[in-house]
């Protein structure tokens, strides 16, 4: 028998049980894991919430989209991966038919990736979700470039630190927003150049204290996790026919835009979303994966992680990220 996360019902952290379950063997193409740490997601507290947007097939329901361990046993035409190898889990699938809370998971084996020598189970675990959304919104399509300035939105969480580390890499100048001055330290230290304050600010103001944080020039790009009424000072901060990506909607879900005169300075705006597999399949995820896998051996990239909780706390663990006071990953980590 297996420990499993589960939950029997929508609602909030509390309705998280562990479960002792029998994992069935990995079918055609699957791979079953020792499972030693897992990373913490938004998308996973929307989940079991039932406010994503895929919802639950079927309850009781398990969830999660990343882990760190080392492969057990492969299904039938799995190449590539044996048992013993030290792996870790992206986010390359739906919820609804996989999920990776617990001792052990059987996940697709199109969904692994060799973890280099040297990445622990915790790194390991914290920095494919957060660097993958990065990758994908900014570097994918070329929107980010060397020399430009880019203003990250959120930059806190576990993407927007992600951002910020890519574009250090490519030679871009990231630029940090928070709400409160609490984090302007953590954020600093985490390699933006400048952190601008928004708590407080109208979309003008915004906009304002952006194009001063960047010598009155203005930004290149915007990676924007909050959309809302805040979207308007965020584009107003463009450059002409600067890029805004909008990649979360934690300001609500409507999408408030400027006047139509600051569109026609030929801004771009650009959803984009990781769920919807833009960077999960394919070449795409190929080119993605090397693009990590070299900043984790190079040292370029190292995901910032928040606080460490023991699978047993997974109750705890939810709480916490719900709570937004994090700077970087919520990871857990499962004792054998």
């Amino acid at each position: 028998m297996t420990r499993t996360v589960r939950f029997h019902e929508y609602g909030g952290p509390e309705v998280l049980r562990i479960d002792d379950i029998e994992l069935p063997a990995p079918g055609p193409g699957e791979a079953r894991i020792r499972v030693d740490a897992i990373g913490l997601n938004r998308a996973e507290s929307l989940f079991r919430q039932g406010r994503y947007g895929r919802p639950v097939g079927a309850f009781p329901a398990g969830l999660g989209y990343e882990a760190a361990g080392a492969v057990e046993k492969t299904g039938p035409g799995v190449t590539g991966f044996a048992p013993g190898d030290p792996v870790s889990v992206l986010p390359a699938f739906s919820m609804t038919d996989y999920g990776v809370y617990g001792e052990a998971a059987v996940v697709p084996a199109s969904a692994l990736a060799h973890r280099p020598a040297g990445v622990d189970a915790v790194t390991g675990a914290a920095v494919w979700m957060t660097h993958l959304t990065a990758f994908g919104g900014l570097l994918e399509d070329g929107t980010l470039r060397p020399g430009e300035t880019l203003v990250v939105t959120a930059a806190s969480s576990g993407v927007g630190l992600a951002a910020m580390q890519l574009a250090r890499r490519v030679g871009a100048v990231p630029v940090a927003t928070t709400r409160t001055d609490a984090k302007r330290e953590r954020l600093l230290a985490a390699g933006a150049a400048e952190v601008v304050v928004t708590g407080g600010l109208d979309a003008a103001g915004v906009a304002d204290a952006l194009r001063a944080a960047t010598g009155g020039r203005g930004a290149d790009v915007v990676f924007d996790a909050v959309g809302g009424a805040q979207a308007a000072g965020l584009l107003g901060a463009l450059v002409p026919y600067g890029r805004y990506v909008l990649y979360g909607a934690l300001g609500g879900p409507t999408l408030e835009l400027p006047s139509l005169d600051l569109l026609r300075s030929g801004v771009t705006v650009r959803p984009y979303s990781i769920s919807l597999g833009t960077t999960t399949t394919g070449d795409t995820l190929r080119r993605a994966g090397a693009f990590v896998t070299s900043g984790l051996l190079s040292g370029a990239f190292t995901p910032v992680v928040d606080r460490v909780f023991d699978l047993s706390e997974v109750v705890e663990a939810h709480r916490h990220l719900e709570s937004n006071t994090q700077v970087g990953k919520i990871v857990l980590t499962v004792p054998h």
